[in-house]
This record gives C-alpha cells, structure tokens and sequence, in this order.
C-alpha cells in the first residue's frame, strides 16, 4: 500500500534474517478488517508504503545465529505482536496495554516475511500437520477473540448477543457457543446470517429488516429481559449504543469493534447506576490468549473452513482488496 486507496504488486527485496530473527516462507495469508480500514482511512500506527497483511502461516527457511529453538522446516504461526514483560501493565498481567507493546502490522502479503525477535522469543508457534497453513493463519484474530470472551464472564446456560457476523463476530459465536450458551446474532448481510445458522446460532436476525433492533433480540431472551451478554464486533458507535441497550439489568457490554477515531458515544446514565450494566472494552490479545486460541485450532474446537470464502493467488491482490471493500465473503486466504 502507497496511501490510502493505492495498492499496488512490486518486488521487494528478500529479508534476511538478523541474529534473533527467522524468516517465513508464506504459505497462506488472510484478508482482515483492519487491513480494510487502512485501506479506507490509513492507520495511526503505520505510514506508507508498507506491505498489506499480518495473519498468516508458512515455514520456517531461514534462522539467525542466536535462535534457539526453530530451525528450518518447522510449520509455524506468529502473532503480529510481543509485549515488553518489564512495565507497569505486563508486570501486572495486563500485557495487551502494554506500555511498549511492540506490533508488525504488516508484510504477510509478500512471499517471505521476517519474524522480529521479540516475537520470535514469546509469540512464534509451532503447529502440526493436521492443520492447513489457512487455518493456522487465523491465530491472530482468533486470539482477540479468546480474549474478548474471557473477559465477558459469560457462564453455562447463558444468552448472548453478538452484534455483527463478519469474521470475528462468526468466531466469537463459536467460542461463546464453547462456553456453553445460547447466541443471537445480527447482521445486515444475509450470506452472512446464514453462514451463523450452520455455525450453531440459536437466531441470526437482519437488523436491515427490522424498525427496532433492540427490541427484537431481547425478543428471543427470557421475559424479554434481554441477554446476559452483549457483545458488539462491528465498530460503529451507533451499534455500541444498541449494544449497551440490548443488555439485561446487571449483564455485561463487550464493546469490542474498533471505531472510528475521535467517535463518541452517548449512554443513558440510569442503565449504568440504576441497572448495574457492566461496560467494557478489550483490546488486541495476550500471549496466553495466542496460546489458547492455537489449541482451539489444533483441536478442532471451531470451524475455521466456512470462514474462509475464497483463495486467491498474490498477484491478484487487487481483486481480493475489491472483494474486502465490498464485504463479498468472509475471509479470503492469499496464496503467495
């Protein structure tokens, strides 16, 4: 990417690793919404040109003279991120608010791509053949979302709403599901709502096609009382504040759709004392999330294939970012 909307295919120089460094052969990488938004709006943490892409799986080719524990051949997974381990937030176990979290956010969509070592130190994993690089290429997403539901508290028995079906809403579905409760979900996308009923909700509702959101889900929860938890995975404050609405009396709000910056919000003041709403807010992942949501996908716990919509080859990047804008699929796995 040269700026935003300008992308454009041209040979780059092959990395070579440095002494803590490993370099990937790319086997499989993934579209993703944030590559969508920088796209569309550019992104505060990156100025460009940089190489699109950082979900991706391959392996191993080259090592540098100080790693230890990967050596050529190996299938490996690595998160886009490392946190520091030494400030305020990590020695506190908050590490996705870490002080000098240290994030790639790029380079996936390439032939080769090099392993910083701090990463390489905390967050490159292995993966078995069982799984295909395409699957194992969904770690990253996969990891915020392990992390968005940890953080819900949602318990056995529980009714959830997940607000949006793209696909970390359609994961989300999966892990809540996991945890054993019942899910509605809403989209505007019928392709997508469709794909959440095969996946196991228990409603898929088109919020284009109703006069009141809110009170539709709360519909299908018990006395209409509304859901225990609420999540929201689209990233518009207009959804944030249904969101909010759709809660029942002392459940708790997962606000985890990334907005727009400088976007606000309004909340009615009695849901939060009167109501005991719990509201909150989760971002990126841990190293401990990355690890769980591996055994996710090496156990086969969730279904990653329906995920994936289409497959296209690098040199037709210019087409999977036309699909990406126009929300035609789920996922699309570029094959370098």
């Amino acid at each position: 990417g040269k700026g935003e909307n300008d992308i454009e295919l041209r040979e780059i120089p092959e990395p070579i690793p440095q002494a803590d460094e490993v370099k990937v052969k790319v086997r499989a990488a993934l579209t993703c919404g944030t590559d969508r938004k920088t796209y569309l709006r550019g992104h505060h943490l990156f100025n460009p040109p940089f190489v699109f892409g950082h979900e991706f799986a391959g392996d191993i080719v080259g090592i540098g003279s100080k790693v230890r524990n990967f050596t050529p051949g190996m299938r490996v997974v690595a998160a886009n991120s490392a946190p520091c381990n030494s400030c305020f937030y990590c020695k506190n176990s908050e590490h996705s608010l870490c002080d000098s979290l240290f994030i790639q956010l790029s380079g996936a969509f390439a032939e080769y791509i090099k392993i910083p070592g701090i990463i390489v130190s905390q967050n490159l994993l292995l993966f078995p053949e069982t799984v295909s690089y395409k699957e194992a290429a969904f770690l990253e997403p996969l990891s915020c979302v392990v992390h968005g539901v940890e953080e819900s508290k949602i318990k056995l028995g529980d009714t959830v709403v997940i607000n949006g079906a793209g696909p970390i809403g359609l994961m989300f579905l999966q892990v809540v599901k996991l945890k054993g409760a019942r899910v509605i979900i809403t989209d505007t996308l019928e392709e997508r709502l469709k794909l959440a009923m095969k996946l196991g909700a228990y409603k898929a509702i088109n919020v284009a096609k109703v006069q009141n959101s809110v009170e539709e889900v709360k519909k299908f929860t018990e006395d209409k009382r509304g859901a225990d938890v609420a999540i929201e995975a689209v990233g518009l404050p207009e959804v944030w504040e249904q969101t909010i609405s759709m809660v029942r009396k002392g459940g708790t709000v997962n606000l985890f759709g990334g907005c727009k910056r400088g976007t606000k919000v309004s909340i009615d003041t009695s849901l939060i004392h009167y109501s005991q709403i719990n509201i909150k807010g989760v971002f990126h992942h841990t190293p401990g999330h990355v690890k769980r949501a591996l055994n996710l996908i090496c156990n086969k716990a969730i279904d990653i294939e329906s995920l994936i919509t289409g497959e296209l080859p690098l040199c037709e990047i210019s087409t999977v970012i036309e699909l990406m804008l126009a929300h035609k699929g789920i996922k699309i796995a570029v094959i370098p």
